[in-house]
């Protein structure tokens, strides 16, 4: 296995280096892609011993650190969770490879073809905190898409990152690939993401994948395009028209399965019209998953035992944890004001059974994945039908939402003529 020397380490040749091999990725055809992919999850499951060994120095470090509970749970990885990192790279394999599609081909008056063909972005540098999945799932995107990947995990999951850094490599090696096409970083200084932010000559898009602090950070300081996603603050509305059982079912699976999650809920919204109906079983249902700790209105704290009169500052936050905002709203139109003014632009759901109420919301509503009777859970790029992601991105441009290959693509123009010239 390739062995990363941190004392020769520079950040300017590392971006410059992956900048050559990202013309390299470009070139590869479907076929080796997917070999090179195939070949990865097979040496990350053979190193699966070394990968889990390397991540216990990770976890008993972040416990020393006195680490949250969900970020430890971001950064553990058992026998099944490296498992799980092969399979994902596996899904990935059997997507349809974006690069070189043509797409929108006319004709035009003076006889000349005008279509889009989808292309790499380039250089990628993936910033993040803990997840070392991430470090594997990226760099298959990555390949896949056509593209050079630079991995800066966080110091959390140092270990576990460049252990499998060394199985990607390894492959790279093995099939003559050239191995800078993914690059991890060894050095986990705060100096290294600032001389990274720097390097817009080599690099084509940072996308940071963490707390709110770290995104801000990057946002602030790149000098490269960023993908942005702050934080998730994800919004159940329990509308007047609602199956109250599958809103129930909803609420608990949505909140307390992985709280840890981006995608899960942090607010919950009920309409007057059903809170004295509704409210009793939630309390009862959440209390029983997990004893979440609830911050409540006047008007629903009645119904929380142990709940805390909610304020302002609760329906802006993220918990990550096992515990949930609720408020009772008047209207529908409420609802949907509430939503607008603390959304983060992740993900929202509506209960209701009122078909014209569900468009409604799906029409004002506009975060990057809006759903009708399903929990959050499912904002995921792989339970989306992308594979596994990248990341989610919640600025709109150039990508909105779980970000899957083509996501990790541009598009140029492509002209066919026959002679013409313009008069």
């Amino acid at each position: 296995m390739t062995n990363l020397n941190i004392t020769a380490f520079s950040m300017e040749q590392m971006a410059a280096k992956a900048k050559i091999a990202s013309r390299v990725a470009a070139q590869l055809t479907t076929t080796k892609k997917n070999l090179l992919l195939n070949a990865i999850a097979d040496a990350i499951e053979a190193n699966s011993e070394t990968i889990i060994r390397e991540n216990t120095k990770d976890i008993d470090a972040g416990r020393a650190k006195g680490l949250t509970q969900a970020m430890l749970d971001r950064l553990i990885l058992t026998e099944q969770g490296v498992k799980d990192i092969s399979a994902a790279i596996r899904e990935i394999i059997v997507l349809t490879d974006p690069v070189g599609d043509i797409s929108n081909l006319s004709l035009r008056p003076n006889g000349i073809q005008v279509g889009k063909m989808r292309i790499p972005l380039g250089v990628i540098a993936m910033i993040y905190e803990a997840r070392p999945n991430v470090t594997a799932e990226a760099a298959a995107l990555c390949i896949k898409s056509g593209n050079a990947v630079i991995l800066r995990g966080g110091s959390e999951a140092i270990h576990s990152n460049l252990a499998i850094a060394n199985c990607l490599h390894q492959v790279l090696t093995e099939h003559d690939c050239d191995q800078n096409v993914v690059s991890v970083i060894p050095d986990t200084s705060r100096q290294v993401i600032e001389q990274l932010l720097k390097q817009k000559d080599t690099i084509d898009l940072v996308i940071p994948r963490g707390g709110e602090g770290l995104i801000r950070y990057v946002s602030e300081n790149s000098q490269i395009p960023v993908i942005q996603h702050f934080k998730g603050v994800c919004h159940l509305y329990i509308d007047k028209y609602a199956d109250l059982d599958k809103a129930v079912n909803i609420l608990v699976n949505g909140k307390t399965q992985k709280p840890s999650a981006c995608n899960a809920f942090e607010t919950f919204l009920v309409h007057k019209d059903v809170a004295e109906q509704f409210l009793p079983v939630a309390a009862k249902a959440l209390a029983d998953a997990a004893d979440v700790k609830v911050h409540a209105c006047e008007k629903s704290l009645c119904h929380f035992e142990g709940g805390k009169l909610a304020t302002t500052d609760d329906y802006h936050a993220e918990y990550l944890a096992q515990e949930i905002a609720v408020k009772v709203i008047n209207s529908f139109d409420d609802a949907i004001a509430h939503i607008n003014e603390y959304t983060s632009d992740h993900t929202e759901v509506i209960i209701t059974q009122d078909i014209s109420r569900s468009q409604a919301f799906i029409r004002q509503i506009n975060s990057s994945v809006v759903m009708v009777n399903a929990s959050s859970r499912f904002s995921d790029g792989n339970q989306l039908g992308l594979g596994s992601e990248i990341g989610i991105s919640t600025s709109k441009l150039h990508a909105y939402g779980p970000m899957g290959l083509e996501a990790l693509t541009t598009e140029k123009f492509v002209v066919y003529g026959d002679g013409q010239v313009r008069s």
